[in-house]
C-alpha cells in the first residue's frame, strides 16, 4: 500500500463536541476546519503535526462507547507537554499527552488491545502496509500503532458509529486499488468505496479486532481530483 502522507488519522465519534473539542483544545492541538458529512454528522478536523484527529459531532443518540473497543488509549504528541501526563477525554477515552519525539512519538499515536500481537502485526503489515518497528510496535510513517495483548474471544462487532475512539485513518493514493489489495489480503470489508463530493473517495475495512480502518484517497492529500 502507496501511502499518500507520513501519518495515519484517527476518529472518534460523539453526542457532546463542545466538551470534547474544548478538552483536545485544551491539550494543544490547533483547530483546522469543519465538515458536513451528512446523516446529521459534522467532522471537526484538528491537527498533530501532519497527522488529523476527527470528531465526529453527531446529531443523533449514539450507542455508548463499547465495553470492548479495541481502540484502548489516543496518544498525543504536544509541545504543550514536558512529561507524559494521562487523563480522560469527556466521553472516557484515556488520552496520553507525551512530549514530541518521547518514545518515537509524533503526531498522534494509538495503543490497541489485541487478541494476538502476532496475528495483528502480519496484518497490519501485510494487508495494510505499515512497517513493524519492534515486536507490537508497527509505523505508518511517523505514526506509531502499540499493541497490547489482550484475553479477546472474538472480534469487536460493535457499530462505527460509536461513542469515542471509532477508526483510523489511512491516506492512499487509489483507493479502490488498495480496499481491493487489503480484501484480498485478510481484511474484512466494512464498507466499499464510495466517493464524498470533490473531496475524497473512501472505504472501509476491519481487522481482526474489528477495528475499523478507513482507506481515503482524499483530493487535499493526494493533488488529485477524485
Amino acid at each position: 500500500m502507496s501511502f499518500a502522507k507520513d501519518f495515519f488519522d484517527v476518529g472518534l465519534f460523539t453526542n457532546q463536541a463542545d466538551a470534547i473539542r474544548a478538552y483536545y483544545s485544551e491539550l494543544g492541538l490547533p483547530f483546522d476546519h469543519t465538515l458536513k458529512l451528512g446523516g446529521g454528522v459534522l467532522q471537526h478536523r484538528y491537527q498533530a503535526d501532519s497527522a488529523v484527529l476527527k470528531i465526529n459531532d453527531a446529531r443523533d443518540p449514539l450507542p455508548p462507547r463499547p465495553a470492548g473497543n479495541p481502540l484502548i488509549e489516543l496518544i498525543i504528541a504536544s509541545q504543550n507537554c514536558t512529561s507524559p501526563i494521562t487523563s480522560a477525554d469527556p466521553d472516557g477515552t484515556p488520552v496520553t499527552c507525551v512530549p514530541p519525539g518521547h518514545d518515537g512519538i509524533q503526531g498522534l499515536a494509538v495503543r490497541l488491545a489485541v487478541a494476538s500481537i502476532k496475528l495483528s502485526s502480519t496484518f497490519y503489515t501485510g494487508a495494510m502496509g505499515l512497517t513493524e518497528v519492534s515486536p507490537g510496535v508497527l509505523r505508518c510513517g511517523h505514526g506509531l500503532l502499540l499493541l497490547q495483548q489482550t484475553e479477546k474471544n472474538n472480534p469487536d462487532e460493535s457499530p462505527l458509529a460509536a461513542t469515542g475512539l471509532r477508526y483510523l485513518t489511512l491516506q492512499v493514493f487509489d483507493c479502490d486499488t488498495a480496499y481491493a489489495k487489503a480484501v484480498q489480503a485478510g481484511a474484512t470489508s466494512g464498507r466499499e468505496p464510495v466517493t464524498l463530493g470533490n473531496t475524497a473517495r473512501i472505504a472501509f475495512v476491519c481487522d481482526p479486532d474489528g477495528v475499523w480502518i478507513e482507506i481515503s484517497e482524499r483530493a487535499s492529500v493526494t493533488g488529485k481530483a477524485v
